[in-house]
Parts: structure tokens; sequence; C-alpha cells
């Protein structure tokens, strides 16, 4: 008896041993927005295991108009976050040494919708007209964009008056606005759900003006990126997330199906986040998660072009991005 005993003893310490050396790897993501299809390669990560298959407990952390997913970083909140790349530079220059290791939006979604019946047909015909506009920081393109056309943003007959926009649509339905700041993923669907058809509206992309700035990367911070076991961790955990995502373009419906149940708000719909999945799969399409360092500098290019007199930077960045993760992570 003692024996056996002593035997299960030991199996027993064998298995935890086992257990302890497979534990899953914790690592904690802060997200930009509130759960919605802009993110769900993530949610569909951690639905379908991909997190499990690489060792990893990840917990999502959904983001809104309070938080500041910089700032989140920055006090020890989250170990990766999303963000634009116009708000990550801006931290990095006052202070907050962010790095972009991972790119999986290839494109811009951002646009400047109109309605026709204004007369703009195109940007030529933006002097004399209202336009709604995103502030913290997401101005620096629209600015840029003014700046390379020559149009004041001041107002007047030969500018534009620009309109402090909120995060909706209400300027142009009820005609405050001439156009509006939409993504396409977005509030250009909740401009054509609130009854205005697509043929009443015109639209300019910003990757058509050439003045797009790259959105929705993954940042760490600097300092972290010395330690070997952190970059195989975030290998892992972009490695997954890549994965999430091209999952999420090969089942649009079910991928818009994972986020809705992430949504503890109930605000989302399931026809709208269907729309913003196939709309956000445009913008993933076409990239491993490794950043294209073309784009970065097209993105420094235009911010550095925006000026005015809180420009988002002020100098050319350095070191401001790596390929360490996504090399690891076998994504080239």
């Amino acid at each position: 008896m003692k024996k056996l005993m002593i035997g299960a003893l030991a199996i027993a310490a064998g298995l935890m041993t086992s257990v302890s050396a497979h534990a899953a790897d914790a690592l904690t993501l802060q997200l930009k927005w509130v759960p919605q299809a802009q993110f769900a390669g993530y949610y569909v990560a951690k639905e379908k295991g991909f997190y499990d298959e690489e060792g990893l407990d990840v917990t999502i952390k959904p983001g809104g108009p309070d938080i500041a997913p910089e700032q989140v970083i920055a006090g020890g909140g989250a170990d990766i976050i999303t963000t634009w790349m116009p708000a990550a530079l801006a931290s990095r220059e006052k202070g907050v040494p962010l790095v972009n290791i991972a790119q999986p939006f290839k494109k811009s979604g951002m646009m400047l919708t109109c309605r026709k019946e204004t007369g703009i047909k195109s940007p030529d015909d933006f002097k004399g007209k209202t336009l709604g506009v995103w502030f913290f920081g997401n101005e620096y393109p629209f600015l840029a964009w003014m700046a390379k056309l020559g149009l004041s943003t001041e107002g007047g007959p030969n500018g534009v008056t620009v309109l402090k926009q909120g995060f909706n649509v209400d300027p142009l339905i009820q005609k405050q606005a001439d156009c509006i700041s939409t993504m396409t993923y977005n509030e250009f669907g909740q401009v054509l759900d609130a009854g205005i058809p697509e043929s009443e509206l015109i639209v300019f992309k910003y990757e058509d003006q050439g003045v797009a700035t790259l959105e929705d990367g993954l940042y760490v911070m600097e300092d972290k990126l010395k330690d070997p076991a952190f970059v195989e961790k975030m290998a892992k955990f972009v490695r997954a997330s890549m994965k999430g995502w091209a999952y999420a373009r090969d089942n649009t419906d079910e991928a818009a199906k994972i986020v809705l149940e992430n949504d503890d708000t109930g605000a989302q719909t399931e026809a709208h986040q269907k729309f913003m999945m196939g709309e956000v799969n445009k913008l993933t399409e076409g990239t491993t998660g490794a950043l294209d360092e073309a784009d970065y500098k097209r993105t420094v290019a235009t911010l550095l072009a925006a000026g005015g007199e809180s420009p988002v930077i002020t100098k050319e960045p350095t070191g401001a991005w790596t390929h360490a993760v996504t090399d690891a992570a076998g994504l080239k």
C-alpha cells in the first residue's frame, strides 16, 4: 500500500510538473476602440484557439472614447496595443517609446463622404465648403491633404471651413457640413443606414489621394524588445493573430458573429458587423503582418507635410518600427 501511495504521489507530481512546464503565457492586448469587426482578427484568434495553440493566454481589453491605448501601455496596463501610427509617433516624440512590431492593416479606411447635391465632383470643388473632420490626432492626414491642395483651413472663398466632427455622421445627415469624415467600414455604413442612398454620395479615399497614414498597427514599449523571451512571445501572438485575420477573411459571417459575442454593450448589430467585416477584410488583404517600410515612410511624410501650429511630429522618427518580431514569427 505504501509503495502504491508513493507511486501515485510521484505520478501526480510528474503531472503537475508537466502542466507547469506547459502553462499558458499570459498576455494583455489593449484595443483602440470598442469591440467591433475592426478587431475581429484578435477575437477570432482567441475563439478558434489559435492563441492556445501558441501557448498564450490572451486577455483582450476593449477601448473607448475615454481610453488612450498609449497611456494604458505606458502605465503597465497592457503588453501590446492597437493604435494608429500618427498617435504612436506623436507619443514616441513626447517620451512614450512605442515601437511598431506588426502591421495587420495594409490600407487606410479613411475617406471624406460628400452629398452630390453640394456640387462637389472632385477635390478641386472643396473651396468654400464645410468639411467635417475628426480631431484628437485624426486630423493630420486631412491637414496634409489640404496643404497638398493649397487650401486654407481657415475658411473663406479660397479655403475650407473645418467643422470639428464627433464620432458620428450627424453633420451630413443634418446638412451642417458638405462632407464628413468616415471610415469605409463603419461611418459610411451608418450614412447608408440613415437613408441616404449611395447614388446621392461621392467619396474621396485618403488612399487614392496619396495622403493615407497607417492604421491599426501593433505596438509595444521599446525596452521590452531587449528581452528575447518577450520577442518570442510577441512572435507567437502576431503569428496567431494573423491566422485570425486570415480566418476572418475566409469566414466573414462567422467572424462578425464572434465579434458580437464579445460586445457586452449590446450596441452592435449583426447586419452592421457583417458589413464592417467585409470592408475591413479589404484593408487587411495583401499583408503578412510585417510592416512595409514604404508605407511607413509615406505616413511620416504625410504627417511632416501637415504642418500647422500643433504638428503631430516635428522631426523624422528613429527606431519607431522593427521587423524583429515578424521575422521571429516567420512572417515576411
